[in-house]
């Protein structure tokens, strides 16, 4: 993913932030927290669900996080106060604020198909790596032309490891397995999306297992 924003560019693949020409110095989990934010923009992110992505194994205080939201704001000439780029919901958590554009080179990378993909109808669509907007809007990654689903109505961003729902702001909600989406959820397999009134079923490829070892040595011979 490579987003351009305000004079900002953000490079997940190379992690590398960017104010024109001049590299941005920010820890690993400022720049993860960072990534996050933008990923998942223009929705709200709850500090529950930060805290599972920055430390899935360990217990921390919100003090931590508050600590890299600083850091963060401070690379971007950012306030608490009058927010341009993280605005902090109250008693929730954080979302990215500002318009982030794709880089056009981010479009070929794109292009690399994932593991992932949905079903509705008689339809399926494999997922590509990044960011997949599902909407009724033709410049959607994927059109789904029906009553009830908006323009832009949710996206999934397949990641390495996991993929991730996020409504975007539709006007007859997003759901997964019943449940309305009002913060980014994680998806796997066979989770039963519903866009307004349309179902939809996620797919994934479990990840393939290690080949094993033959050793010759202990192979007996068939008589």
């Amino acid at each position: 993913m490579i987003v351009h924003f305000g004079p900002f560019t953000l490079d997940a693949s190379s992690r590398t932030l960017q104010c024109g020409a001049s590299p941005l110095r920010l820890s690993p989990k400022a720049f993860e927290l960072l990534t996050l934010l933008v990923r998942c923009r223009p929705a709200a992110v709850s500090k529950a669900n930060i805290h599972r992505h920055l430390w899935p194994d360990t217990f921390v205080t919100d003090g931590n996080l508050a600590v890299l939201i600083a850091e963060i704001r401070s690379a971007l000439g950012d306030s608490g106060r009058n927010s341009q780029y993280v605005r902090t919901v109250q008693r929730f958590g954080y979302a990215f604020a500002a318009d982030a554009l794709r880089d056009q080179r981010d479009d070929h990378l794109r292009r690399e198909p994932s593991p992932c993909w949905i079903v509705w109808a008689t339809k399926r669509v494999q997922l590509e790596f990044g960011q997949n907007v599902i909407g009724r809007d033709l410049a959607a990654d994927i059109v789904i032309d029906a009553v009830g689903v908006s323009r832009r109505h949710a996206m999934i961003v397949v990641g390495t490891h996991e993929a991730t729902l996020v409504d975007l702001a539709s006007k007859n909600g997003t759901f997964a397995n019943d449940i309305r989406v009002e913060e980014p959820v994680q998806l796997i397999d066979a989770t039963e999306i519903r866009l307004g009134p349309v179902p939809v079923r996620f797919c994934k490829l479990p990840a393939p297992s290690a080949t094993q070892t033959w050793d010759a040595a202990h192979s007996r011979k068939v008589p």
